[in-house]
Parts: structure tokens; C-alpha cells; sequence
């Protein structure tokens, strides 16, 4: 009888909460309960902080020219498929047109003409383009700087020996690289077809510095970048007909490659992928199905422990 009633009273004891488990009465305090002078404080501090981030961000657009830009359109070009390659014989045309008229003023210091072999010239082809190149080699065993032919293992060369000599020549403006020009500027070749074929003269108003010209497409509108492409400024060895829509077509298609070279790849290497998973996927989920069967299937039964014998 008394082991009853203290199993009794110790279980009543468990199950009754200790009041210093209980929140306080201070501590459920709401927004209701607060004094008129302390709401009025509250909803001015807020409207007051939303306010000022409202003026914050509407300052950081104002000061961004944005209305100065005019975003190119998006063009359908046959590469931006999920497994579409890059056109090789306009990248070929597109190489074309950098020679003869963009690496006048343009540098590709991170292309070789390695890069271009099975891509859209042979080895032989490539060996031939590198040799019309005289790259400053040494010291030789007088310890003077000399000449050579190029090789394979050389970059596209440089058309200014400096920085300096590039600003010299074009105004004060410096020719950017263009190795990674299609990722470099926001729309890639999407940007590069319509800044190239893109100039015109400036609305009524816009003032232009001696030796910049004015196209929209560029941020501000005012470039130190004449306009180079034209109808038949150059031939292609192909016979395709050279327009500028054509040469800057081509450019960009060569650029983008010049960018990711490792584009066709890419995606070759994807559907490869995606061909290994859809064959071994079904195989894991059979050996899956055929390992968990048992235990997904397994019941487990408890049995209540007989009671001592008295």
C-alpha cells in the first residue's frame, strides 16, 4: 500500500510543470501593450529606416547610366544549343578578319597558333601562319637579341611594343585585348555583332572629342574605335560574300571561341555524360531495389517479457 502511493505521488510530481519552467509575466510583453508616446516612436524609427533605404537605393539607379546603354538584341546563333559546336569555317573567316583588319590595333596575347590547329586550320596551315610572324628570340651565343620565324608554341603577336605605344597611337585610348572579349563585356557576341556593326552619327546635342566617333551600343556612346568593318573590306578565301554583317558575324563567332576554346569539348563531354548516366541510373536502382527489398520488408515484432514466476 505505501509503495503504491509513492509511485503514485512521484508520478502526479513528474507530470506537474515547476513554475520556474513557466515564462513571466514581464517576458510576454507584445506591441499592444506598449504606451501611445512608445508606438508613435516605434512607427516613426521604422517608416523613418524605410525610408532611407528606399532613398538609398533609388540614388545608387540614379547615379548608374543605364538609360546611356543600348542593350544589344539576342541573336540566334547556332552555338548556344546544349549540344550545338561553335561553326569552325566561321571561325576561320572570323581569324580572317582579326588578321587583316582588327590586329592592327587589337592584341590576343593568351591565343597560340597551337590553338588553331584542328579547330580551323591543318598543322601545316597553322606552321605556315606562325612563319610569316618574326618574333624577337635570345639571347643567342653573342648575347644579342635576334630574330626568327614563328613557331606553333608562339602567341598571336602584339601590334604596339607597349601600353604607352598603344595610347600613343589611338589618342590616349588603349586597345583592349580581345582573348576573352566575349565573356569580358556583358551580351558576348551578342555585344561584339552589335557594337561592330552599330555606328552612325550622334543624336542632335552630343559633342564628341576630336578622334572618337559615336556608337550606341558603346557605354556613354562616345568611342575612341573608329568604324572598321564594311562591304568587301576584305575577301574571303572561301569566296563567301563579304558584308559587314558577314565580317561581323564571323568576328564574333572567332572571338567567342578565342574565349572558351575548350567549348566544343564541353558539351561533347556532357552527352557523354548524360549517355553513362541513362544506362548505369536504371542499373543502381535495380541493385538498390534488390539489396533494400529485405530490409524494407523486414517486420519487427516486441514481445511483452513474461513476469517472473512468484
Amino acid at each position: 500500500m505505501a509503495a503504491a502511493l509513492v509511485r503514485r505521488t512521484t508520478a502526479t510530481s513528474l507530470l506537474r510543470i515547476h513554475p520556474a519552467l513557466l515564462p513571466q509575466q514581464g517576458n510576454l510583453s507584445s506591441y499592444s501593450s506598449y504606451s501611445w508616446g512608445k508606438k508613435i516612436v516605434l512607427g516613426t524609427t521604422g517608416l523613418l529606416t524605410a525610408g532611407g533605404l528606399g532613398l538609398v537605393a533609388a540614388l545608387n539607379h540614379s547615379v548608374k547610366a543605364t538609360d546611356l546603354i543600348l542593350h544589344p538584341a539576342k541573336l540566334p546563333w547556332s552555338h548556344k544549343g546544349w549540344f550545338s559546336s561553335i561553326d569552325h569555317a566561321s571561325i576561320r573567316r572570323g581569324y580572317e578578319v582579326y588578321k587583316q583588319v582588327c590586329a592592327a590595333c587589337h592584341s590576343m596575347k593568351y591565343i597560340a597558333y597551337r590553338n588553331l590547329v584542328d579547330v580551323c586550320h591543318t598543322e601545316a596551315e597553322a606552321k605556315a601562319e606562325a612563319e610569316e610572324q618574326f618574333i624577337e628570340d635570345g639571347p643567342n651565343d653573342q648575347g644579342e637579341m635576334f630574330k626568327r620565324p614563328g613557331k606553333l608554341s608562339d602567341y598571336l603577336p602584339n601590334p604596339y611594343a607597349n601600353d604607352e605605344a598603344a595610347r600613343s597611337a589611338n589618342n590616349g585610348a588603349l586597345p583592349p585585348d580581345l582573348s576573352f572579349m566575349a565573356n569580358a563585356r556583358h551580351g558576348g557576341e551578342d555585344y561584339i555583332f552589335a557594337l561592330m556593326t552599330g555606328y552612325c552619327d550622334p543624336p542632335a546635342g552630343t559633342e564628341l572629342a576630336e578622334g572618337q566617333h559615336y556608337n550606341p551600343y558603346f557605354p556613354g556612346g562616345a568611342i575612341g574605335m573608329a568604324q572598321s568593318l564594311y562591304n568587301e573590306v576584305i575577301e574571303y578565301e572561301d569566296g563567301t560574300p563579304a558584308y559587314a554583317s558577314q565580317l561581323a558575324k564571323d568576328v564574333s563567332t572567332f572571338l567567342r571561341w578565342a574565349t572558351e576554346p575548350e567549348h566544343d569539348q564541353r558539351k561533347r563531354m556532357l552527352l557523354k555524360v548524360m549517355v553513362f548516366f541513362s544506362i548505369v541510373t536504371p542499373i543502381l536502382y535495380y541493385y538498390k531495389r534488390h539489396k533494400w527489398v529485405l530490409v524494407k520488408s523486414r517486420k519487427l515484432a516486441f514481445k511483452p517479457r513474461s513476469p517472473p514466476p512468484s
